[in-house]
């Protein structure tokens, strides 16, 4: 049975500027579902317990980035071997149904204006909706909006849709960043228990897009890179970053345990990066893997240039970079097994074009996972019952299938990456092709 709930009017089809957003699996859905005991290919494993829940941008009005648009969550229910039911829900902000501006006249920001499109994580107990330009929006794990989430009262700023859980302390590291006046960006960090407890700014020279960081056992590092605001794009209405060939790239290095202490900086090459793989500690200084562009929304917005898999190894003691492409395979996205976050992983795996990609992180070797014409989302790492490893378990994700326009979620055993899935659960709508979520294990 599928439930229809009746929301805000969505026009479906957006404006054709350059970009492939807003037609085929790029377009909004116009309806909120509800269905139970979804149809199954293959066989779910039985000790699967839990939510899979993904954000993206669900745009109702035929204008602006895709970026901009309001964030809707996908969520399949798996328990005892089946899809006990699929949700799609839009984030209901406090600027949902009566938008009001992020940023007042006086140029400061009313961080509950949130379109909380990018991300979905759970520290604490708290499942949070995020957008790096606001606070968080906290949602029940069945997709309905709690509010806003501010830290009781103590955060005032922006949370990044990137927040980094260590996995030894259970400590939430994040950044906020986009005040137009400095600081440009702040470092915060929350307890376990979920108290914030570190709030310090980051010297930076102007705003940049920081939309990711690293975290390693011992350090976080800030990424300082050419991708600028830019207040006549911003005047005009358009996404309102620039890429800027006399700002420089660098990374910022602090200390966990010194955490308002300096903060050392390393050049590098100039390049963008969204999104980060991993990052871990050496005897001599750190390593940070993510998918890497050369450069990035050079006169628009748009994505006509491909990010690969690169390392970045910091000699702490020498100040030295050493800069390595690992593969010249398109991706991004990359996800590692998040028990791994801040040590050293293997494997991390990414969107390619038609499939999935599993990077060995030491080698560069690569091991493709083919779905076809199907367009696949992120995938997420859920470890299985045993011992620990990046084997034991599986690889989830929404898949789009093009022959009857609808998705999967597909499930994939990390022990056979290149081979067919043990399952595919058959979602009752198409699933947009959005950007991040996670497993709640039950």
């Amino acid at each position: 049975m599928t439930e229809t709930v009746n929301p805000p009017t969505t026009d479906a089809t957006l404006p054709e500027d350059g970009q492939a957003f807003g037609v085929g699996n790029y377009a909004p859905v116009p309806d909120e579902l509800t269905e139970y005991d979804l149809d199954v290919e293959g066989a779910i494993p039985p000790d699967l317990d839990g939510w899979y829940l993904r954000n993206g941008p669900n745009p109702r009005q035929a204008e602006g980035h895709w970026f901009t648009g309001d964030g809707m969550i996908h969520g399949v229910r798996v328990e005892d071997g089946r899809a006990k039911w699929y949700r799609n829900r839009w984030v209901r902000t406090e600027s949902f149904v009566d938008p009001f501006p992020l940023y007042r006249e006086d140029g400061t920001r009313n961080l509950r204006s949130s379109v909380a499109n990018t991300h979905v994580v759970n520290h604490a107990g708290k499942t949070l909706a995020l957008v790096e330009s606001s606070l968080p929006y906290e949602v029940t794990n069945d997709l309905e909006t709690v509010g806003v989430y501010d830290f009781g009262g103590k955060l005032v700023d922006s949370m990044t849709a990137h927040p980094k859980i260590c996995p030894t302390t259970g400590e939430l590291h994040f950044f906020g960043y986009g005040n137009i006046f400095e600081p440009y960006v702040t470092y915060h960090r929350a307890n376990a228990k979920g108290e914030l407890v570190i709030d310090r700014p980051i010297d930076v020279p102007a705003m940049t897009m920081m939309h990711d960081f690293a975290m390693t056992a011992e350090h976080v590092v800030f990424m300082d890179l050419p991708v600028v605001f830019d207040v006549d794009v911003a005047a005009a209405g358009g996404m309102p970053f620039r890429w800027d060939d006399g700002y420089g790239a660098r990374f910022g290095v602090l200390r966990r345990d010194d955490p308002f202490g300096e903060v050392r900086w390393f050049d590098v090459e100039p390049c963008y990066v969204f999104h980060v793989a991993n990052a871990h500690d050496t005897v001599d200084g750190l390593v940070v893997q993510a998918a890497r562009y050369p450069e990035l929304w050079r006169d628009a917005a748009d994505f006509d240039v491909d990010a690969v898999m690169w390392s970045w190894t910091i000699d702490l003691a020498s100040g030295r970079v050493t800069e390595r492409q690992l593969d010249d395979l398109s991706v991004e996205f990359p996800r590692i097994d998040d028990r791994l976050a801040g040590l050293p992983a293997r494997y991390a795996v990414s969107v390619a074009k038609n499939g999935w990609v599993r990077h060995d992180l030491g080698t560069g070797a690569a091991v493709a996972h083919d779905l076809g014409d199907g367009g696949p989302g992120e995938a997420v790492f859920v470890p299985a019952p045993g011992p620990a490893g990046e084997s034991n378990g599986y690889y989830l994700g929404y898949v789009y299938d093009p022959g009857r326009d609808g998705s999967d979620l597909v499930i994939l055993d990390a022990a056979d990456f290149a081979g067919d899935p043990v399952a595919r659960i058959k979602l009752p709508t198409r699933v947009p092709y959005g950007f991040h979520g996670n497993w709640i294990g039950a």
